[in-house]
Formats: structure tokens, C-alpha cells, sequence
């Protein structure tokens, strides 16, 4: 009939203006974020301006940290922040790769979701619990390194020391076991999508599970593992509470990871309510617009990254 092909101008106006609002919100949505994004590097670096001032780029070159003669530089929290980040990626990857593959490849169904609960909880867990429970672990593992790893002649330097129980290998120990439960959930989603007639072929050419998971799983999860994986990286750079327990909060560069440390984090939180004076302030915000630059910059890098993954992968197919 005519009149149920016919359109109502009414409700096509509704529709449009429905239309023009929903648009409209999501741009203001996108602005507001871009405006507190703006916000915050602009109030950073207002706030960091009279120390980069006054050091100039041996804020950045510098391990002296001294409140009372207001000489200070980042170059101790910026190396606490890059060792133990990169550690706890070390340390933390091939974990999370392992419950990835085993959870979604050779778990059995009754063991998968215990499994997989128990493994998302840990992130439930308070930092400072976390921070707790790594000082008391290491101070009876940091002895046996000690005492096994010590006498090696290259690596051995960096397991020399006292073993006070706290350091940067007990920070980067900690935010390995934070950052396990992003990655390995990420990984495991991504695994997931793997299409079954992929794997299928693999298994009917004749290849055994490990030929499976490494030739066709992981090539084609590739670009979500790496996202995964800097998701904790994110994590691990901006963690405060459960490094600053355990770091001995030294700003110095060891030689051993044994050694008490900082990181850009530990550094602010310890300090910043005890600040006295306009360029002891500034250079904790500095240290946070660094931080900031830091994290900004391991985003892009990784956007920019996966990006060119799957641009090949276009080019190839």
C-alpha cells in the first residue's frame, strides 16, 4: 500500500536530529579528551619550566639529587624507570605467552575458566600488597642469587651485593607479576580469534602442536600480542605505590640489580608533600612531565609499530 511505503517527514526529521545530536556528542566526547590531554602537558609543563630553566639539559644528564643545596637531576629515576620496566617485560612475557598458549591450546575445558579466573584476580590485588609480599620473598631469593650468580664472570656483577631484600630486581620481580594478568589476557583473547580452519590445516599438513602454535597461531596473533604486551609496558612504567615499597628509593645508579634505586613514580610520591621551595617543586613535576613524555612516546611508538605490521600484512595477502 502506499501509505505504508510512504515516509513519515516527521519521523525522518526525528531520525536526522537524533542523527546530529549523537554526531555532535561524539565530537565534543573526542575534544574533551584531546582538551585534558592538552591540559595536563601544558599544566606539566608550566610546573616543570623553572627547573628545565635553571639545569637546562643537565637535568636530564645528571644523577645528583640534593634538596638542601637544590641541586638536582633525573638521570637516576629515569634509568630506575626504563631497567625496571624493561625487566618486568622480560620477565613477564614469556609467563603470559605460556598461560595464553595453554589456556586457549592444551588446557582441558574443566581447567580452562578455574584457570583463567584465578590468573584475571591478580590484578584485582592492591599494589602495596604486591609490594609487601615481593619484600618477603626476596630476601631469601636475593641470597641464593648472590651466592650462585655472583661469581659469574659477566653477568655476575649484576647479582653483587648485600642482600637487603629491596632493589631494582625486586621492583621489576613485582611489576612482572602486576603486569602478567594484561598481558596474558590480551593474548589469550587474541588467540581466540584465530580462525579453526587455519589450525585445522596445520594439523592436517602434519604438524604437531608446536609447529601449530609458533608457524600459524602466533604469526597470525602478532599484532595483538604486541599490543598486549604494551599495555604492560603502560602499566609497568606508571606503577608508584608497589615500587616505591620495594625500590629502597636511592637516587643512584648500581652497577648490581641488588642495588636500592628509584624511578620517576617513587620519586614523586615520596617526595612531593615534603617539597620545600619553588625548584624542588618544579623538579618533581619535571620528573612527571618526563614521565609523561615517556609513556607518550612507548604509546606512539607501539601505535606506529602495529600500523606498519598491518600494513605488511595487507601487502602480503
Amino acid at each position: 500500500m502506499n501509505s505504508v511505503a510512504a515516509i513519515d517527514p516527521r519521523h525522518a526529521a526525528g531520525q536526522r536530529l537524533r542523527e546530529r545530536v549523537f554526531r555532535s556528542a561524539t565530537l565534543v566526547a573526542a575534544i574533551v579528551v584531546l582538551a585534558l590531554l592538552g591540559g595536563v602537558a601544558i599544566s606539566l609543563l608550566a610546573g616543570a619550566w623553572p627547573a628545565l630553566a635553571h639545569f637546562r639539559l643537565s637535568f636530564l644528564t645528571r644523577e645528583i639529587w640534593n634538596p638542601v643545596t637544590e641541586q638536582f637531576g633525573a638521570l637516576a629515576p629515569i634509568y630506575g624507570t626504563l631497567v625496571t620496566s624493561v625487566l618486568a617485560l622480560l620477565l613477564a612475557i614469556p609467563v603470559s605467552l605460556g598461560i595464553a598458549i595453554f589456556l586457549t591450546e592444551m588446557a582441558s575445558v574443566w581447567l580452562k575458566r578455574p584457570v583463567g579466573v584465578a590468573i584475571e584476580l591478580l590484578a584485582a590485588v592492591p599494589s602495596i600488597i604486591y609490594g609487601i609480599w615481593g619484600l618477603f620473598v626476596q630476601r631469601h631469593v636475593q641470597p641464593w642469587l648472590i651466592a650462585w650468580l655472583g661469581p659469574l664472570p659477566v653477568i655476575g656483577r649484576l647479582f653483587q651485593g648485600p642482600p637487603y631484600g629491596i632493589g631494582v630486581l625486586t621492583a621489576s620481580f613485582v611489576l612482572a607479576i602486576m603486569v602478567i594478568p594484561f598481558i596474558s589476557a590480551v593474548m589469550r583473547d587474541v588467540f581466540e580469534t584465530v580462525p579453526d580452519v587455519l589450525k585445522e590445516s596445520g594439523y592436517g599438513l602434519g604438524a604437531t602442536t608446536w609447529e601449530v602454535i609458533w608457524q600459524v597461531i602466533v604469526p597470525y596473533a602478532r599484532t595483538g600480542m604486541i599490543g598486549g604486551i604494551m599495555l604492560g609496558l603502560g602499566r609497568a612504567l606508571g606503577e608508584t605505590m608497589a615500587v616505591t615499597f620495594v625500590i629502597g628509593n636511592a637516587h643512584r645508579i648500581g652497577s648490581s640489580l641488588l642495588a636500592p634505586g628509584t624511578t620517576i613514580s617513587a620519586s614523586i610520591a615520596n617526595e612531593f608533600t615534603e617539597a620545600v621551595g619553588d625548584l624542588y617543586s618544579s623538579s618533581l613535576i619535571a620528573l612527571g612531565a618526563l614521565l609523561f613524555l615517556i609513556t607518550f612516546s612507548v604509546i606512539a611508538a607501539a601505535r606506529f609499530m602495529l600500523l606498519r605490521l598491518e600494513h605488511r600484512a595487507l601487502s602480503s595477502a
